[in-house]
């Protein structure tokens, strides 16, 4: 069965899955292999929980209910490319090694208000996330924002010939995913992939000024939208426990994020908000009614205590951002609690002992490193070898009006320790 077929199908039935545990009565079932599971095994599964057909590599019986393919995971993406062509309205891309889940956010906050925006949910943001999230776009769609990641070069490429995006922005290029990356190098060559997909389909870049190296990254790029430092849109940071911005325009933003870091997140919906002409009401509005969740730049009040919670992703410049920030914070008793970088590679000993360097610079009434990665580092602090056995020594604690940063990766699984 050819592409156009299988999408003609897909409209009758426009909701796919991937897991069984999740399909619902008219689901279209993509059994999809990965190194700890095969959907082919559930196919049976799939068909009784209701699917309405069933997409297999296995190559066995084949009937009105279950379709043979080469490979399940490319007739996905292919479906997903060929239902995206059905749309002329603009694709942002939005990509980077750090912010990019909550960029994603706060700019389709800022375009839902003027216009039908379809978003990644969550960080859907992968080889099987990026398919699923085009094929939940429906037909009442204007605008659609689609996250990227990756840990390789030549992810990003591959994505923009799936989404096609017409419109681009790079959070930031750090020193994340170092180990399948190789080098800093490779990691702004990866996720530049992106701005060399928009110069040579005239696209449109939105680049930050506050960092030169995305102007220079970006310079093949025909249409390019600035914002940041020496443009008019850009901000300073009025408040940072909750993140208060004053635009250069005037306007004060009164987010429920935290942190200044966010600052280059904020300006960057507000950048998308004004290119597509949102008003600078709804702008401030859509900012200031973003609630993050997903364990990610999130204030936490327990008690007389406050928490910072970022316990999805952590990599050097993250994690640099977030200590100082916090370090600076107003707060009288301070705590820490770390989870291990991970994907660093070779790099991995090198840059947690730069992260110990940064801790040792303030003053701290605790530190917790979580993880193997701190086995051999900061003998004074407090280790553990999991989120678990942290939890057990957090609930035998009396912290009374302490501010306690928990930051690390998804892995890492932190939020336990506050459930």
């Amino acid at each position: 069965m050819n592409i156009e077929k299988l999408y003609g199908i897909y409209l009758q039935n426009p909701s796919i899955s991937t897991d069984t545990r999740n399909i619902k009565k008219g689901d279209i079932f993509f059994a999809l292999k990965g190194n700890n599971f095969d959907g082919n095994l559930f196919i049976k599964d799939a068909l009784d929980a209701g699917a309405s057909l069933c997409i297999t590599d296995n190559q066995g019986s084949e009937n009105d209910k279950v379709l043979n393919v080469e490979n399940s995971l490319s007739t996905l993406q292919n479906l997903a490319h060929y239902h995206r062509r059905q749309f002329n309205i603009p694709f942002i891309a939005v990509t980077g090694s750090n912010g990019k889940t909550t960029t994603k956010e706060l700019i389709s906050a800022v375009l839902n208000k003027k216009y039908k925006t379809y978003t990644t949910e969550g960080n859907l943001n992968n080889h099987i996330g990026i398919p699923l999230t085009i094929l939940r776009i429906k037909q009442d769609a204007e605008m659609a924002v689609i996250e990227m990641g990756a840990n390789h070069l030549y992810e990003i490429e591959s994505y923009c010939k799936i989404v096609e995006p017409t419109h681009g922005l790079i959070t930031n290029c750090g020193s994340a995913h170092l180990e399948g990356f190789g080098s800093a190098e490779n990691i702004r060559k990866g996720k530049g992939e992106l701005f060399d997909y928009l110069a040579l389909n005239n696209g449109t870049a939105f680049i930050n000024k506050n960092y030169s190296y995305l102007e220079e990254m970006s310079i093949a790029v025909k249409t390019r939208i600035f914002y940041g430092k020496g443009t008019n849109v850009d901000g300073h940071v009025l408040e940072s426990d909750l993140l208060f911005v004053k635009l250069n325009s005037g306007e004060i933003i009164k987010s429920h994020l935290v942190g200044n870091y966010n600052l280059n997140n904020i300006i960057s919906a507000v950048a998308a908000g004004k290119h597509f002409n949102v008003g600078n009401a709804e702008i401030i509005s859509a900012i200031e009614n973003y609630i993050p969740s997903n364990n990610r730049s999130q204030l936490i009040l327990k008690g007389s205590n406050k928490i910072i919670l970022d316990a999805y992703n952590a990599n050097p410049s993250s994690m640099a951002a977030a200590i100082e920030n916090f370090a600076a914070s107003s707060a009288t008793h301070k705590g820490l609690i770390l989870g291990g970088m991970k994907e660093m590679g070779s790099e991995e000993n090198k840059e947690h002992e730069n992260l110990i360097s940064l801790i040792k610079k303030y003053n701290w009434d605790f530190v917790v490193l979580v993880g193997k990665e701190f086995e051999n580092h900061m003998p004074e602090a407090l280790h553990f070898e999991n989120a678990e056995d942290v939890k057990v020594w957090f609930s035998k604690q009396n912290f009374n009006d302490y501010s306690i940063l928990i930051k690390g990766s998804r892995s890492n699984k932190l939020e336990k320790i506050i459930e």
